[in-house]
């Protein structure tokens, strides 16, 4: 009997063909500043400008992904990253937690030589001791929304869940200065955009799994729960498919508009049902890489008016605790489908000693591109939904995600 439940579980997983990855929900590094009381004096020391004079000499003269006033260009922001999993690079393997984030295209992970503060708190990769380690030369820099880094780049074995992929390249970050990275609680990041947004020469890893044909099919899928409710505050990442044992319903597929981030038309964003932005439609990125759901400022803050929320010093938005059940639902129309926001979804409870207070989930970050001005669908958005990456036919799709069966 335990052989043949054996070999139904091995002929289940081969006929789905899913690899299944569990990621965790963690504090954001916002919410841990903020806890700590830091997060005036990191913002205003991590101002892109500010940062980028500070340590301009730390790079190599001409790095284009350093330049000042390329930020404007970026939308990578970990401070509000949540989610993340485990990988492991090398023979014998070599474990690292990263963020896996639609809204960047490169692998990176630190270094075994790296001299950083933010290095000595994680997992580093040693490549002296990896048998399948190929060194390529050549150096790169990363400019993020949060933070810079610079590094190195090499070619290793790759295994994601069960998923092998080989001569992988990557980045080892040898030097990561400030502290956007020293409180963050995973190592590294891979990026699961486009190839046109990488910064380091080289495939992404999903198009090394594509070209390398260890997926039944060309698209990936998220599961990503906020614990609403006291529902499970993790997700899963599903790898060659979609389970439709997570969503409910037909999937709204909306074709990408620019092959770069995931980026899709936007039909309209609603606030109790009186549509207020994008009367002609909007592009938006869906960015795994951040919590938050983020627009041209001038639309958020009219959005932070509409929903009763003040700013504070340094930038954010508050709201009284006391009046989350009146506050309007906030829709986001996508392919003719409506997805309603309630106040418990876009509002961000902290607590401070025996206080709590309330953060808005909106944030103003200004993006040109040939389009128009992109929004950003972070994790406000894509823990209410089963999100569906499609490579193949180049396409989001969005289903009803079920909940968890009640004990």
């Amino acid at each position: 009997m335990r052989l043949l439940l054996v070999l139904l579980v091995v002929w289940s997983g081969t006929v789905s063909g899913l690899v299944r990855l569990p990621l965790r929900r963690v504090r954001s590094l916002r919410s841990q500043l903020r806890a700590n009381g830091l997060l005036q004096d990191f913002l205003r020391d991590h101002h892109p400008d500010a940062f980028n004079r500070r340590y301009s000499q730390c790079y190599p003269a001409g790095a284009p992904s350093l330049q000042l006033g390329r930020y404007s260009e970026k939308i990578y922001n970990f401070m509000d990253a949540q989610f993340y999993g485990q990988i492991s690079l090398g023979n014998p393997q070599q474990n690292f937690s990263v963020v896996f984030d639609t809204g960047s295209a490169d692998l990176w992970v630190p270094s075994s030589y790296c001299v950083s503060q933010a290095c000595a708190s994680h997992q580093r990769f040693r490549a002296f001791d990896s048998t399948s380690f190929h060194h390529d030369g050549r150096t790169f820099g990363i400019h993020y929304g949060s933070g810079h880094l610079l590094g190195v780049v090499a070619r290793e074995t790759l295994k994601i869940g069960t998923l092998t992929v080989l001569d992988q390249e990557f980045g080892e970050s040898v030097y990561e200065p400030g502290a956007t990275f020293v409180m963050a609680k995973f190592d590294g990041i891979l990026g699961m955009a486009y190839p046109s947004l990488s910064e380091i020469l080289g495939k992404p890893v999903f198009d090394n799994m594509m070209d390398q044909k260890t997926l039944e099919k060309p698209i990936f899928s998220f599961c990503l729960r906020g614990g609403a409710g006291g529902g499970d505050p993790h997700g899963e990442l599903l790898l060659g498919g979609a389970d439709e044992a997570l969503y409910t319903g037909p999937i709204n597929w909306l074709p990408v508009t620019s092959k770069g981030y995931w980026q899709i038309k936007m039909d309209s964003v609603a606030v109790q049902g009186v549509s207020w932005f994008c009367p002609r439609g909007c592009q938006a990125i869906i960015d795994t890489g951040t919590s938050l759901i983020a627009g041209p400022t001038m639309d958020i803050l009219r959005l932070q008016q509409l929903i009763g929320a003040t700013p504070t010093v340094i930038g954010e938005f508050v709201i009284d605790c006391a009046r989350l059940s009146s506050l309007p639902l906030v829709t986001f129309v996508l392919g003719g489908v409506e997805y309603q926001l309630g106040a418990e979804h876009y509002v961000k409870k902290e607590m401070f000693g025996d206080r709590e207070l309330c953060f808005s989930g909106f944030q103003a970050v200004d993006i040109v591109s040939p389009e128009g001005p992109l929004w950003i669908l972070g994790d406000v958005f894509l823990t209410q939904i089963y999100s569906i990456f499609d490579r193949g036919q180049d396409r989001v799709g969005f289903a009803t995600m079920k909940q968890p069966a009640e004990d």
